[in-house]
């Protein structure tokens, strides 16, 4: 079944209840949703507490009924509230003279009274529909200086220990659940983030980031909530909240850990019931976001020692997905240096064909505390210092490790440790078994029952 369209809702205001009560049966006869109200306050107290599609007003209120004077400061004020609402004023004195006024003032359009009720309901239409292709616009503007050119990434994972995730993602990825993405600084938590948003329902819609840990506690509110021209000392403009933007999308929080006491109240009002105010306004707004979550952090932890609160926890953990360290899944360390080579020459127009086969050894010998994010510069570093076709290990700039290199194998786990043992032996014994057992003190049939489980 298709869906019903949501009314158009319209205010009206006119000091004559009888012009109220006929605007009234016309327009919701018309399918419109309406609100009427008898006076400029009124009015204006109406569109600083709800939304409106457009505003039908009168130009002549009881102060001054004739000159249009009242009316044409009430358009002003409206357009200060909020400039995309289209305001249609009416008059009954012949001259087209308030009227003019108004439309010099902010007002859209004008209809003389009495009205034709053609006319004004094609003029109402109209407008409605312009206005909603001008915030549509201004949203994708805005929409626009915060996302990523790209679309949704590859994710590189070919390892043992990246199957939990690719099957987690498989599974949440097409529902609404919120999802905390978790594991150490640079292991690609955004990059799953925006995977996530791609499988999703709402993947035709924005996906916006925010760095919260980054936001000073005094912007905080600004920048995820929005404010209003004048609510602060600077604010020159209206400003669209990251809430606002990710409205029927995925809001993707990044840092969440390091949000304030103080504010984590804030954010949790917002994603419980779906509504909040813009910084300098009583009106409460609605928003339809998926959340995705991220941190470093132990968040359990940080709920234990009352940094955090645990019902702000429930609220973003519906599922957790962690991120294995890049020491972890070293398995995938060839494909993904692979992966940025290939884009880092064709960003630098480089010709390069690879690896010397000691620059991916010296690959593996990492540790890479900065996890793939670190590999991603270690190999653009690489394109840029290249001399010939293939990457050296020099060029990639990583200390040795101490010890030959054995310092490296402390990141990993035992299983990780024999395996790279392992390779390096028989690397050393360039291949033969027997004698790359003998180095490691095994038995060549315990070395070949090593070699199928570690797949070698």
């Amino acid at each position: 079944m298709s869906a019903t369209p949501t009314p158009s809702r319209i205010l009206i205001a006119d000091d004559d209840p009888d012009v109220l009560s006929a605007l009234r049966l016309l327009l919701r006869g018309e399918g419109f949703e309406v609100h009427a109200v008898g006076s400029p306050a009124r009015v204006l107290t109406s569109v600083e507490s709800d939304d409106f599609d457009a505003a039908l007003l009168d130009l002549n209120y009881a102060r001054d009924t004739t000159s249009g004077r009242e009316g044409v400061e009430l358009v002003g004020r409206l357009r200060d509230l909020d400039p995309t609402l289209p305001v249609i004023v009416m008059t009954a004195w012949g001259s087209v003279e308030g009227a003019v006024a108004a439309v010099r003032g902010g007002a859209r359009d004008y209809i003389e009274k009495p009205w034709d009720n053609g006319r004004l309901l094609a003029t109402l239409r109209s407008q409605i529909e312009l206005s909603a292709a001008l915030r549509r616009a201004r949203r994708l503007e805005l929409e626009n200086r915060l996302l990523s050119p790209e679309g949704a990434p590859a994710l590189i994972a070919e390892s043992p220990a990246m199957r939990p995730v690719l099957d987690m993602i498989a599974r949440v990825g097409p529902s609404e659940a919120s999802v905390l993405v978790t594991g150490e600084h640079g292991t690609g938590k955004e990059m799953v983030a925006r995977i996530l948003h791609a499988a999703s329902p709402r993947a035709a819609r924005p996906m916006v980031t925010v760095n919260v840990g980054g936001l000073a506690e005094s912007l905080f509110e600004s920048e995820l909530f929005g404010h209003e021209r004048g609510a602060f000392t600077g604010a020159r403009n209206e400003r669209l909240g990251r809430f606002e933007l990710a409205d029927g999308g995925t809001l993707f929080l990044d840092e969440i850990a390091n949000v304030p006491p103080a504010q984590q109240a804030k954010l949790l009002r917002v994603l419980q019931t779906g509504e909040f105010e813009r910084v300098g306004s009583s009106r409460t707004r609605r928003v339809s976001v998926r959340l995705v979550s991220a941190t470093n952090a132990d968040l359990r932890a940080e709920v234990a020692a009352g940094r955090f609160r645990e019902d702000l926890l429930f609220r973003i953990d519906t599922v957790e997905i962690h991120l294995p360290a890049l020491r972890e899944r070293r398995e995938d360390l060839p494909l993904l240096a692979a992966h940025f080579l290939e884009r880092h020459a064709a960003r630098y127009g480089r010709r390069l064909a690879g690896f010397e086969p000691e620059a991916m050894e010296a690959l593996r010998g990492h540790p890479w505390p900065g996890n793939v994010r670190e590999l991603d510069h270690a190999v653009e570093r690489s394109v840029l210092l290249a001399a010939g076709d293939r990457v050296r290990a020099s060029d990639l700039g990583l200390r040795p490790a101490e010890g030959g290199g054995m310092s490296a194998l402390e990141h990993l786990t035992l299983d990780q440790a024999e395996k790279e043992l392992m390779r390096r032996a028989l690397k050393r014994c360039d291949g033969n078994v027997s004698d790359a057992a003998k180095a490691l003190g095994l038995s060549r049939s315990a070395f070949y029952r090593r070699i199928e489980r570690h797949r070698l």
